[in-house]
């Protein structure tokens, strides 16, 4: 297992590595000037080249370019632009709103699509299975900014039960404000008894997360049914029914343990997914994740600052992918010998 996963870390950190030279040649391609957008477009053409040799654009693409690998491992990302704060700072500040988000997202992904494509697959072709197949395609199909506005016309507008957008009540921070401890606040809220503010940032959290989770829930619902139709057909579970086991214990504990692993490969790519599907669930939602500045920093030009987000997210899906691994070959040890 060790072996396997420093092969896995190997590649990984690769990847990353080919990832940064990519990302850095497109950042120097793309058309337009660093220090304009720093200093304005009104700023005189000697603050220009006094900000381009604070900068470090005045140097060679290569000696850049390493600088950049040096600020990376030292962890010296770079100023936004926009913002003329440290990137890292402002990364560090949004990512727990937007990890919050994520793991609610794929919490009700993962859950509810096993148990759907559990269902779907008891009886395959039935009214049911039917309804499941048409709920998974349309989770998968519709674009995640058209279902987000939609849950807010109908949960918001009509019905009024949740509220629309932002992750907390302007209220809740005079009224109940939130200790902090691990610097996620929902979970802050609830290590520390604040229950007016998760409830409050609860009921902020579901029309977002539903959202998000609806493109992975379709996925893992559909690759659950495939997965359990074809372990369902296996003679050993034909053999399990004829010895007289129950067809739950069968189905949950017997078939399930080995349609697991193909769906866990599409949980890692989902969960990959959802990190960067967060951008548009977040500006429809007016959350405060790294979604808000990640759109600000396209808008802006910012380029440290789209630079450390894309390689923010390359890593997230690396880890994803890297938890997967370990998962499956936890379920199936002849994974670790691939």
């Amino acid at each position: 297992m060790l072996r396997f996963l420093a092969s896995r870390l190997g590649t990984a950190v690769l990847v990353l590595f080919v990832l940064t030279l990519v990302v850095f040649v497109l950042s120097r391609v793309i058309p337009g000037d660093p220090a304009v957008v720093y200093a304005g477009p009104k700023a005189p053409p000697e603050e220009l080249a006094r900000i381009r040799e604070r900068l470090g654009f005045d140097q060679p693409l290569f000696a850049q370019y390493f600088t950049y690998l040096g600020g990376l491992v030292t962890g010296d990302w770079g100023n936004s632009l926009a913002t003329k704060r440290p990137v890292l700072d402002e990364l560090a500040t949004r990512l727990p709103a937007t990890l919050e988000l994520l793991f609610a997202a794929m919490l009700i992904a993962v859950v509810f699509g096993i148990v759907l494509g559990v269902v779907a697959a008891k009886r395959p072709g039935k009214a049911l299975d039917g309804v499941i197949r048409f709920l998974a395609i349309g989770g998968v199909s519709m674009p995640a900014f058209w279902l987000g506005l939609l849950l807010q016309v109908l949960f918001v507008g009509r019905l009024g039960w949740l509220p629309a957008t932002g992750q907390f009540s302007t209220e809740v921070e005079y009224v109940s404000p939130i200790a902090h401890v691990t610097g996620f606040p929902l979970l802050d809220s609830l290590l520390t008894g604040n229950w007016i503010a998760y409830s409050d940032g609860l009921a902020h959290l579901v029309l977002p997360a539903v959202t998000l989770a609806a493109y992975p829930l379709g996925l893992v619902a559909r690759m659950t049914r495939a997965s359990m139709l074809e372990v369902l057909g296996q003679d050993y579970v034909f053999t399990a029914s004829a010895f007289g086991l129950r067809d739950g214990l069968i189905r949950w504990k017997l078939a399930l343990k080995n349609a697991l692993p193909p769906t866990m490969t599409i949980i890692g790519l989902a969960a990959a997914y959802a990190l960067t599907g967060t951008f548009f669930v977040e500006v429809v939602f007016n959350w405060p994740g790294i979604g808000q500045f990640a759109v600000g920093a396209m808008l802006a030009v910012d380029y440290p600052a789209i630079m450390a987000i894309t390689l923010l997210g390359a890593a997230g899906y690396l880890i994803a992918n890297l938890v997967v691994d370990l998962i499956q070959a936890r379920l199936d040890p002849r994974v670790r010998l691939s």
